[in-house]
């Protein structure tokens, strides 16, 4: 197998993971090819090419993508335009936003009050997730902070 024809290999998996957890297929193919890519930047049309996928998908997304923080725009010397790639730190930026799981803590607290309060009958469902996510929101930071302080240690944090 080629280094293409494995990278591209690469993305179709990353599809197929993604798109099991509900993603557009592109999107997973878009993120799994930034992720092995050489260059690490890529432009538009590169990942058209690379990836088979039309400019509009490779358009909306990397849209996705960046809006989510997983990949930005990048300028590339002697090219017109930019191009894209993954944040190293993507994934745990991404992780240590507690403001989400907030969101979702806050949203299962509403419905405690539509259904009559924490003791009413069905609230047991609203109460575990609310639990859950209050727990996640308060426990991922610390995980994050675990994880950097870990990863500096070991002298894996390039900057």
């Amino acid at each position: 197998m080629t280094e293409a024809s494995a990278q591209r290999h690469y993305a179709e998996e990353a599809a197929v993971v993604l798109s099991g957890l509900g993603l557009p297929p592109a999107y997973g193919k878009l993120l799994g090819w930034l992720l092995v890519c050489d260059p690490p930047w890529q432009t538009s049309a590169q990942l058209a090419e690379g990836l088979g996928l039309s400019k509009g998908s490779v358009s909306t997304g990397m849209r996705m993508l960046e809006t989510s923080g997983l990949a930005r725009r990048v300028p590339v010397p002697g090219h017109r335009g930019h191009a894209y790639e993954v944040r190293p730190d993507a994934i745990i930026r991404i992780a240590a936003d507690a403001a989400k799981f907030r969101v979702f803590r806050q949203l299962m607290e509403q419905g405690l009050t539509v259904v009559g309060g924490e003791d009413a009958p069905g609230s047991e469902r609203l109460r575990v997730m609310r639990d859950f996510y209050a727990f996640v929101e308060r426990e991922v930071p610390k995980l994050v902070e675990r994880f950097e302080a870990e990863y500096d240690k070991r002298g894996g944090n390039d900057g």
